[in-house]
């Protein structure tokens, strides 16, 4: 088998990676992209521990750590975009620049104890501790 097969698919994949990266406005589209570049690196892993010949593996082994580095990468991404996309109800990542709050809700809220010209509102009622024996 030859080298350059593997290394230009891989680069292929690299740069398919790249440009889903940059150019993609959804969040899971981008981490979807992270993961092609992540396989290309694997491929290359792969390819060259048998063009060498490693008697320990060790581009495989690699690839089996990327590949529980990707896992967990992709659990946490998308953790954090089904967040996101409760509290904003959107998940494109050019209008998430910030992690601020927008400033329709970050606005002063009145204290707790103030009714400021108008009727309190009933809030839920207290929750009670029971004595344990």
């Amino acid at each position: 088998m030859h080298l350059a097969y593997p290394t230009v698919v891989a680069a292929l994949l690299f740069s398919v990676g790249v440009y889903g990266v940059l150019a993609r406005r959804n969040a899971i589209l981008v981490l979807m992209s992270v993961e092609l570049m992540l396989n290309a690196v694997n491929l290359n892993l792969v390819t060259f521990d048998v063009w060498y010949r490693d008697r320990l593996h060790g581009g495989q082994v690699l690839t089996l750590f990327t590949i529980v580095i990707a896992a967990a990468e992709i659990g946490l991404g998308l953790a954090i975009v089904l967040l996101v996309f409760r509290n904003r109800q959107m998940i494109d990542v050019d209008r998430l620049r910030a992690l601020a709050e927008d400033a329709q809700d970050a606005a002063p809220r009145p204290a707790e104890g103030g009714t400021a010209g108008r009727e309190a509102e009933p809030g839920p009622a207290p929750e009670r501790e029971e004595a344990s024996p």
